[in-house]
């Protein structure tokens, strides 16, 4: 049991995705057939032609490329907000097959909000003692309801807290992604939930920096999206993000 902080990693994407794009695009905008296609599209092409799907807002061709992340270190409130982005995929860490009792797991993990953290040293004291009280509260209905394993997990869950941390395997394609960033990167997006989507970000723009170029909140590419309730930071967040 104790803190733990966020993981991200990239496990699997489309195999040169850019191409598979550029596919699409050269297959809706030109007169090539599938054994033109089935040449591939060099390297130097498909940028133009993912430019210009991007630029046209023409994105339905950028939905053949997906990527796959595993994520560690982040709460059960997460989970809940992840999952409102229906046109995703995702398999979560069972607290019902999986035992958070400290006699046999060591406890449940956790994540601390950093406004807890600037607090100081004591109030962080003071909330992971608020953990360790809800973790004798979970070990105790355990055994109250015979340590009879997922049967005993399904109804003992109920006394964990949303910070408990979860893991999760998440695939979303990539126009889902463009519009996942445009929401969970801004200002005014949930830390935990903001702190996710600038990691993937920065990992999907390593191996496909064409389609991500312009990534990232919705004020990047006109006014604030929030309206009365922008941050006021747009200089500083394109600043930011289109470098």
């Amino acid at each position: 049991m104790g803190k733990v902080d966020l993981k991200v990693e990239l496990l699997r994407y489309t195999p040169v995705p850019e191409e598979v794009i550029a596919m699409g695009a050269k297959l809706c905008y030109t007169s090539s057939d599938l054994d033109d296609l089935k040449t591939g599209i060099e390297e130097k092409d498909q940028g133009p032609f993912v430019n210009k799907l991007l630029d046209m807002g023409h994105l339905s061709p950028v939905e053949h490329a997906s990527f796959t992340f595993g994520i560690e270190g982040v709460s059960r409130s997460l989970l809940a907000q992840i999952t409102r982005h229906r046109i995703a995929s995702f398999s979560v860490k069972s607290q019902r097959y999986v035992s958070e009792q400290s006699e046999k797991k060591g406890g449940f993990n956790y994540i601390i909000p950093p406004k807890i953290m600037e607090l100081g040293p004591e109030m962080v004291a003071e909330y992971e003692k608020q953990m360790e009280t809800m973790q004798g509260w979970y070990d105790f209905w355990i055994e109250k309801l015979g340590d009879k394993g997922e049967s005993s997990n399904e109804d003992a869950r109920f006394i964990l807290p949303n910070a408990a941390e979860t893991k999760m395997i998440v695939t979303m394609n990539a126009r889902e992604l463009l519009h996942f960033f445009s929401l969970r990167c801004c200002n005014r997006a949930q830390w935990e939930i903001r702190d996710l989507a600038r990691e993937m970000l920065r990992l999907v723009k390593e191996v496909s920096p064409n389609l991500f170029r312009s990534a990232g909140p919705g004020c990047l590419r006109g006014p604030c999206p929030e309206g009365k309730f922008t941050c006021g930071k747009i200089k500083e967040v394109r600043e930011e993000f289109l470098v």
